[in-house]
């Protein structure tokens, strides 16, 4: 069974919803990779008796804990009085912490404050990590079952004492035997009908399975022991993927990450050495925002108006017939154009309709390619920004579909 770890943060701040608890995320993630079960994320304002509370619940439930904040100088800075209140050891000055926190200032030509001698007083038994980014050093000891590590809540001087210090000091004191993630990510379906797609495929009672929705795409999550048979593992994210067909845009867990569809798209047309003309409507620019700096996209348009976009290329349109229209602003843009497809992006529905999250947009997309045109359709109901995000999302993902199986 693996250690188990928790995840402690302090500050009003982060229990009033003034600052979003990203620290906590970080650390969870870094912990499953290496193989923690992580049970809980606690988060506690700047209340003593709060903090003296969870400690002791804490020191008694968990093996392991990672605490960030409340090391600061200020007055509601309480995490090294709490551990010490907690588990009735008192607080002692570090001598080396303190010209630490001095040679900071000194490096900055400022005076330091006598408030951040505070800094520098630890619980007793207490080991110092050392923090070469901030003023706040850092510590961790061991009490009861649980062995504690506590940080600063600033995230980059939190990831650079968790990943120079935390991390090698786990490893070495728990045997730690990773959990191994397979994430199926696909884009055009849901989660709903993914579980039924994949229903009459039989999950072996010791992999878990999971689902996680996001703007961008949705992933299918298998999480394997650590033990569990490569070739098992493969085989049935192989069957998963295959039920899922097209709508699977890339697997991580045997290899490099994959990233986003850009990262995917981007690759496979890279690879490929193939150029882009984009033109643009219900995405308003944010497909070509999304592919920022990418040196096969060519060239990018994005017009409001229909009429507007059949000026400027010479084209007659057809607001009655969309397929048409887009075919016709393809072949113009490849006639008088370098890049090798052009992807055309229009839909049906006028701006009342757009703005409205109670009615839906009918997008049709279109890819001139040097075998011909391949093209889909998607309605794509919500508020303007879905509307918009699903737009762009789904035009690339038209083209990611012809790069990887060429043909539709």
């Amino acid at each position: 069974m693996n250690p188990t770890l928790e995840i402690f943060s302090q500050g009003e701040e982060v229990v009033t919803g003034q600052i979003v608890d990203t620290n906590a995320a970080w650390l969870s993630e870094q912990a499953v990779t290496m193989g923690f079960t992580v049970t809980r994320h606690t988060a506690v304002g700047d209340k003593l008796d709060d903090l003296v509370t969870l400690l002791r619940e804490i020191s008694v439930r968990a093996d392991c804990c990672v605490c960030t904040g409340g090391l600061g100088p200020t007055v509601d800075d309480l995490t090294s009085e709490a551990v010490a209140e907690a588990f009735d050891l008192p607080l002692e000055f570090d001598a080396v912490a303190f010209e630490q926190i001095k040679r900071f200032f000194t490096l900055r030509n400022r005076i330091m404050p006598e408030s951040n001698r505070k800094q520098a007083m630890f619980p007793k038994g207490a080991e110092r990590i050392d923090n070469a980014w901030g003023t706040a050093p850092g510590f961790s000891l061991q009490v009861g079952r649980c062995w504690f590590s506590f940080v600063p809540g600033v995230p980059k001087e939190m990831q650079h004492l968790f990943l120079e210090t935390i991390r090698p000091t786990l490893a070495s004191r728990f045997l730690l035997r990773p959990e191994k993630l397979v994430t199926i990510k696909t884009l055009g379906i849901g989660e709903s009908a993914i579980q039924e797609i994949i229903s009459a495929i039989e999950i072996p009672a010791q992999v878990q399975l999971g689902f996680r929705a996001s703007p961008d795409d949705v992933q299918t999550k298998l999480l394997f022991p650590h033990d569990y048979p490569e070739t098992a593992m493969n085989s049935l994210a192989s069957k998963i993927a295959a039920a899922l067909g097209d709508n699977v845009f890339a697997i991580d867990g045997f290899g490099p990450a994959s990233g986003d569809l850009v990262f995917t798209v981007d690759q496979l047309m890279t690879s490929e050495k193939y150029t882009l003309a984009l033109v643009e409507t219900a995405s308003q620019g944010l497909l070509a925002a999304k592919c920022v700096g990418l040196k096969w996209l060519l060239e990018t348009r994005y017009e409001q108006s229909l009429e507007r976009l059949g000026q400027k290329l010479g084209i007659t349109i057809n607001a009655d017939d969309l397929w048409a229209t887009a075919q016709a602003i393809a072949s113009e843009i490849k006639q008088t154009g370098d890049a090798d497809f052009v992807l055309v992006q229009l839909y049906a529905g006028d701006s009342q309709t757009f703005h409205d999250k109670d009615q839906a947009i009918i997008l049709y997309n279109v890819l001139l390619t040097g075998d011909g045109f391949h093209r889909t359709t998607h309605s794509v109901a919500g508020p303007i920004k879905r509307k918009q995000n699903q737009s762009a999302l789904l035009a690339l993902d038209l083209l990611r579909r012809y790069l990887q199986h060429k043909e539709l």
